[in-house]
């Protein structure tokens, strides 16, 4: 009985580590290409990212302590890797930190009625909320469990009123060529790896329940997302005034085209309750993990003073890319989908276990059985996945 309280929590916590902000991207990202190629995308994303929280899993066994991603890569890779690592995480978290400040932002512009200007909405957001970075995490972990709860009252109350605006024919259109486009933001959305090796301390070094935990856990936001897509796609169309398309050369998230196409104002409020959720646990659960990479980083206490200047780190750059670029929040998360993740959480695991598997000679139970030609082929999907992202940068200059 324990073991399965054990594994049901495990799986929440990965669940609830991948469903976040970037859900609100998902629909606008994907709705060139339509409902049904974007299902694939998400279930070729999903399989390489459990896939990769599976060689997280495996390097986490080599360690014989407590790890984290940066010391993952200093064993494996040496000071290089750990360099690697570094540049990497920051360069993730902070794309992350500058679209969750925007996508805020956007929501408090429009709870103002538009009145304030589109720089203002971040600004306020981040005065308001940037003491959030200075709490303990435990009593930030009691707080993020009631912003989860209100997540995923909305979203059930969203999906309950929402289904009946459906129409099935907006389902239908597909345009296979559009769907590359997707897989920045669907690995984005379902990142998780950060949270493995807390995951395995949590399952007590139970390596046989954390890997089922992985695996379920990753699972539910797949379901998420593919009851969201067929809402929004479903909802609203692509093309046209206000639509997907419009909303998408606009920057704004998936919710805002709702009131262009709904009457019901309950529905549009609801899932306008769901982005600030979604949005402000992801917010909550970067800023908490950058302040505490950064902290141990650069060897900075955590006290008062040390908190202050850790959040004057965290928010300066970000505060002022939101201010400066109010509608930046796809691209932001489509670079840290694009590059941060894929390398981060895509490549480097699958470098790491072959160095250990192949090179170090490291023993243990294979998380991920299919060898090197598995490895190889994991690695050539996030290398194209890296130069199609690098193709569409340099088309935009």
């Amino acid at each position: 009985m324990n073991i399965k309280g054990n594994l049901l929590g495990g799986a929440l916590l990965v669940a609830g580590t991948t469903i976040g902000g970037g859900m609100l991207a998902l629909p606008v990202l994907t709705s060139l290409a339509g409902f049904f190629p974007s299902l694939l995308i998400y279930l070729l994303c999903w399989l390489f990212m459990a896939s990769t929280g599976l060689l997280f899993l495996e390097v986490a066994q080599w360690m014989k302590s407590e790890s984290n991603i940066l010391s993952m890569a200093d064993f494996t890779l040496g000071k290089p890797g750990r360099y690697f690592a570094w540049a990497l995480y920051l360069f993730l978290f902070y794309c992350l930190t500058i679209a969750y400040i925007v996508g805020c932002g956007n929501i408090v512009s429009e709870l103002s009625g538009f009145v304030i200007p589109d720089w203002l909405g971040p600004l306020l957001f981040v005065i308001v909320f940037a003491p959030l970075i200075l709490i303990q995490t435990s009593l930030a972990g009691k707080l993020n469990i009631y912003l989860v709860a209100g997540l995923a009252i909305s979203y059930l109350a969203f999906v309950i009123l929402g289904f009946r605006y459906v129409n099935p024919e907006l389902l239908m259109r597909a345009d296979w060529s559009s769907s590359l486009m997707v897989l920045p933001i669907a690995f984005t959305s379902f990142a998780y790896q950060g949270i493995i090796p807390t995951l395995v301390t949590y399952m007590h070094g139970d390596i046989v329940n954390t890997r089922r935990a992985i695996l379920i856990g990753s699972f539910i936001p797949f379901i998420a997302y593919v009851i969201w897509e067929w809402l929004i796609l479903g909802i609203v169309p692509t093309y046209g005034p206000g639509g997907l398309a419009e909303a998408l050369k606009n920057g704004d998230n998936a919710v805002y085209p709702l009131r262009n196409f709904i009457q019901n104002p309950s529905v549009y409020y609801l899932g306008q309750s769901f982005a600030f959720f979604a949005l402000i646990t992801s917010f909550l659960g970067v800023s908490l993990g950058l302040r505490d990479f950064l902290s141990d980083g650069l060897h900075i206490k955590k006290d008062m003073r040390g908190k202050l200047i850790l959040a004057a780190l965290i928010l300066i750059f970000p505060s002022i890319i939101a201010i400066l670029y109010p509608h930046i929040f796809l691209i932001a998360l489509d670079y840290a989908g694009g590059f941060g993740c894929a390398l981060l959480l895509g490549l480097l695991p699958i470098i790491m276990v072959w160095r250990g598997r192949y090179q170090m000679g490291l023993t243990g139970k294979e998380q991920l059985p299919g060898g090197r030609i598995l490895l190889s082929l994991l690695a050539f999907f996030v290398i194209f996945e890296v130069l199609n992202e690098l193709k569409h940068v340099f088309e935009k200059f």
